[in-house]
This record gives C-alpha cells, sequence and structure tokens, in this order.
C-alpha cells in the first residue's frame, strides 16, 4: 500500500508517518525542504523516539520524498497512485498544496484510479474540508462530478505533543507517548482505510469539543495559573497541588458540559482527565508556560477553550463555573513581554478596567453573568 503525505516535518514523520508506517504503508513524503527531502531518500528510514522513562525507539523504514517545488509531476504520478493521502503542513498552506492534489486527482481520474480518501491532518477543524474547497477551485464541471464520487476528504482532529527537538540525526524526532487521531467515517469514500491506532467516529464534533474542552482548556488553565503562581514550566505547575486541583476543579465542569452534551461515559471520561493531566506532568517535556499562555485575546474568545465551555456551562446548569472564572482571573492578568496580545490586554485591563476589558474582548455584555462573576473575583 502507498501513502502519500504533505510535510515532512516533525509532525509528520514523528505521528502521522509513523502510523501510517505501522499500518503498511509505503509513506513518500512531499515537502519544499530539500535538506529533508534529499536525507529522506538517502536514509530511507528514521527513528522515533517517545518522551519517557523507557526511550522507547520506533524504526520508520520503506519511505522516500518528493521536492514538491522541484518535482511536481512526481508529486502528481504519486497521488493518482497512492491508496491514502494525507497533510500535516499548517491550517495556512493547505491552499498552497491544493493545487497539486487537483492535479494528482486529475490525472487519478484519466487512469480510471479508483477511490482514494484525502485527510488533512491539522490543528484546525474542518481541515480537510478546507482543503477540499481549495481542490476544487482547481477543478472544472466534470472533474467536480467524479471526484465528489470518488474521493473522500473525511475531517479529522489529532492530538500529539512534539517538543523541542536536539536530536543527533536529522529525521529523527522525539514525541509525547502520547496520541489521538480521530477521523470521521461519515466522510469516507469507498473502503475504510487500516490506519493502526486511528479512532473512526461518526460524530467528530463531539471529540473535537472533547479535546478543545479538555486539552486545550486544561493547558491554558495549567500555563495561566502556573504564570500566575510565578511558575516556569507546565510540567512545573501542574506538579504543584493548588494548581493541580484548580485544573481537575476546571476540567471538572467541562467534563459535565461534555458528558452532559455528547452522552460521554462519566467515568471514561473521568479517566481521559487524568491521562490529560498526566501528559501536562511529563517531565520530559519542557513546556514554558509564558509560551502556552501566548494569544490570550484570542483564547478569551466567545468560542474558544475557556469562555465557550463556561457560557455551555451557565445555559445547561444555570450556574457560574468557579474554577472557570478563576482560569478566566488569571488569563487577563498574563503578560508576556514577548506577546504582542498580551501587551495589548494588559493596556485594555489598565485603560478601560477587567469588566470592559473581558467584555470586549468575549462579545458577551456587562450585565452578563460570567462578566459580573470574573469582575468580583477579578
Amino acid at each position: 500500500m502507498k501513502a502519500v503525505h504533505f510535510g515532512a516535518g516533525n509532525i509528520g514523520r514523528g505521528f502521522i508517518g509513523l502510523l501510517l508506517h505501522q499500518s503498511g504503508y509505503a509513506v513518500e513524503f512531499v515537502d519544499v525542504n530539500e535538506t529533508l527531502i534529499n536525507e529522506l531518500n538517502k536514509e530511507k528510514a528514521y527513528r522515533v523516539m517517545l518522551a519517557n522513562e523507557e526511550k522507547q525507539e520506533f524504526f520508520v523504514e520503506n519511505v522516500s520524498g518528493i521536492n514538491s517545488q522541484q518535482h511536481p509531476d512526481a508529486v502528481i504520478e504519486a497521488i493518482s497512485k497512492a491508496d491514502i493521502v494525507t497533510t500535516a503542513v499548517g491550517p495556512n498552506i493547505l491552499k498552497l498544496v491544493a493545487p497539486l492534489i487537483a492535479e494528482g486527482l486529475k490525472k487519478r481520474q484519466q487512469i480510471s484510479g479508483g477511490t482514494v480518501n484525502v485527510i488533512a491532518c491539522e490543528n484546525m477543524v474542518g481541515g480537510s474540508s478546507e482543503l477540499k474547497k481549495h481542490v476544487v477551485e482547481k477543478l472544472g464541471a466534470e472533474e467536480i462530478a467524479w471526484v465528489e464520487e470518488n474521493v473522500g476528504f473525511p475531517n479529522s482532529a489529532v492530538d500529539r505533543i512534539v517538543p523541542n527537538q536536539n536530536n543527533e540525526r536529522l529525521l529523527d524526532v522525539l514525541v509525547e507517548p502520547f496520541h489521538e487521531w480521530v477521523i470521521d467515517s461519515t466522510g469516507m469514500k469507498g473502503e475504510q482505510p487500516k490506519i493502526e491506532e486511528a479512532l473512526f467516529v461518526e460524530n467528530l464534533q463531539a471529540y473535537i469539543e472533547r479535546k478543545l474542552f479538555t486539552v486545550n482548556t486544561g493547558h491554558a488553565a495549567t500555563a495561566y495559573l502556573g504564570n500566575l503562581a510565578g511558575y516556569k514550566t507546565i510540567a512545573e505547575a501542574i506538579a504543584q497541588n493548588d494548581v493541580k486541583q484548580d485544573v481537575l476543579g476546571t476540567l471538572g465542569e467541562t467534563g459535565n458540559v461534555l458528558t452532559t452534551k455528547y452522552g460521554f461515559d462519566a467515568d471514561q471520561h473521568q479517566a481521559y482527565i487524568e491521562k490529560i493531566i498526566g501528559r501536562f506532568a511529563n517531565p520530559y517535556i519542557v513546556d514554558d508556560v509564558q509560551r502556552v499562555g501566548r494569544a490570550p485575546l484570542r483564547k478569551l474568545g466567545a468560542k474558544d477553550r475557556l469562555v465557550a465551555p463556561a457560557l455551555e456551562y451557565i445555559e445547561e446548569f444555570g450556574d457560574v463555573p468557579a474554577h472557570l472564572v478563576k482560569v478566566i482571573v488569571a488569563a487577563l492578568q498574563f503578560v508576556s513581554e514577548e506577546d504582542h496580545e498580551s501587551l495589548t490586554l494588559k493596556q485594555m485591563v489598565e485603560e478601560k478596567g477587567a469588566a470592559a476589558a473581558f467584555s470586549e474582548v468575549s462579545g458577551l455584555e456587562m450585565d452578563h453573568p460570567l462578566v459580573v462573576s470574573v469582575t468580583e473575583k477579578f
């Protein structure tokens, strides 16, 4: 089986490429980084190391690379014969790889290549749908009709921390032990591809929100509370019992929202929370609280990891979630000289006051119960 994967970076090699290899695919990486591509074609293999005490290693072989700038025809040829196409290039790069994917699908139609699924494995909601939009823009009416019939663009949610690297070999990658790749089975075409350890689900939105309201909320809570208490790293912050209890309380509130809304089993979800806390505590991953806390204006938005679950909690239970309020207050006090958003927020709070600043950033009225509670706590 043949997989074409766009993006030979650390996530591409250490997460998606690894799982595809373990599923029996020969993986052809597509990238513009000439050094990486040349090394892939020279070595034909690389190692993935786990950031844990055991330092487990996985050997990924039967890999190769194509420089898409130098050899676009080779990429088109590879897509026309691939069993699966995946990406891990970053949300903003999807539109740049779409033209080549479109050309590959055109050739696939010409040679009657049959059904294939194209899966964007990006840190965004609806990545594959976004990629499809850009691909379709490059196709004619007959080609679009063929793609609608034969090419799936199932959305997916991915989760794996890849820490800063300092490896002897260029291709080797250090990754955290935990990983999750959830794929929307309703968006597939043809036979469901064999992907080891991927979870195919019919309700992807539930799993996207589970990650957003648990991993992202928990990560932000640890960063903001830890930063306020003077801790430097996520692992250091979560090791302090007061921070850990506040984070657990926060995820208890978001967990109540998730189990009520989507019917997740409460015990299983609690186990998921404990696993996430364990990830934050991993001493082999050094993650600075100021890095994790950056962009507080975005993270305090109405649809993001702090305010969104708080609003759903209020709507569902008729009460204001005290732990989420505490985290929001910590976020309003977050300052990093290297983060423009935090400096803007600091200025807003100083000039307008916490209530007006939070009201403006979240889009909520000044008399909203969440704004009132945050102001009182601040």
